[in-house]
């Protein structure tokens, strides 16, 4: 520009005729102010003149010819870049060096993009999808089998067990019985319908009976106690004319002296041993 200034706040040398450079209303040669004034190029180290473009990103000034990528010297100029330990770098450089790759297909996810986290690992958002169905997981719940990802519906179809009594999908924990799989709320007496997960029972007719309704049921009674021969733990019992006595209630009469592999007497409902029963 041409001055209208008489001289150089600076060098105080005339400034007619001369291009100058205004600074908080003050006039300045075009030398007195690249010395004083210009910022220094951080690529080149030169300063950058009044008559130059200057080129800032937080805090720090580039010449327009200087301002490009670290790696690949394409210009930055007007154009999206990113910044690693204060290196500028195009986008295309930066994503090969630093950005994720996606889990599912192995390409860079570019800075920008929506990317899902998981497990660890990313996701492009379309490459984040059910296995069975291909719809996109995005925030909703999923199932993992396998290295793959399932919505819960697909994976409920797939590979989830169904009550034997209820015919719902179990979704945790559960009960196997004669080859097929149980809720354990559904696992349950087929008489009196309290819970058998973790009790004894007895099976009857391919139904489940706690060992109190099984006794009362069907549990044959001892001739001797009257109390149900359960056979619970592998008790032993013995048979004779249809009756039954557990084993240590199977004994003489009259002398109580026990008959499990014993020989023995009958005299109408009692059973005797062949001393009492010969005298």
């Amino acid at each position: 520009m041409t001055s209208n200034h008489t001289d150089c706040h600076y060098c105080l040398q005339s400034l007619r005729g001369r291009k100058y450079a205004l600074r908080e209303e003050n006039a300045y040669c075009v030398t007195c102010y690249d010395s004083l004034f210009a910022n220094p190029c951080e690529e080149c180290k030169q300063p950058i003149e009044c008559d130059s473009k200057d080129l800032a990103y937080k805090g720090r000034h580039w010449h327009e010819g200087c301002f490009k990528c670290a790696k690949c010297s394409r210009s930055l100029v007007e154009k999206p870049f990113a910044a690693k330990d204060e290196v500028l770098l195009c986008t295309e450089c930066y994503s090969d060096e630093y950005s994720s790759k996606c889990f599912h297909c192995r390409k860079t996810i570019m800075p920008g993009s929506r990317k899902m986290e998981f497990k660890g690992s990313s996701w492009h958002e379309s490459c984040f999808v059910c296995q069975y169905c291909r719809q996109p997981l995005g925030t909703k719940p999923l199932i993992t089998k396998d290295n793959e990802n399932y919505c819960v519906p697909c994976f409920e179809k797939q590979f989830a067990h169904h009550c034997y009594s209820c015919k719902k999908v179990i979704t945790s924990g559960g009960v196997t019985y004669d080859d097929q799989p149980w809720h354990k709320e559904c696992f349950v007496c087929a008489g009196c319908k309290t819970q058998l997960s973790g009790q004894r029972f007895i099976s009857k007719d391919e139904y489940p009976y706690c060992v109190d309704c099984f006794s009362k049921l069907y549990a044959k009674k001892c001739a001797a106690c009257k109390k149900p021969i359960t056979a619970l733990g592998g008790a032993k019992f013995i048979s004779f004319e249809e009756r039954q006595w557990h084993g240590e209630c199977f004994k003489c009469a009259k002398c109580s002296v026990s008959l499990v592999g014993q020989g023995f007497l009958t005299r109408q409902d009692d059973v005797l041993c062949h001393e009492c029963g010969s005298a």
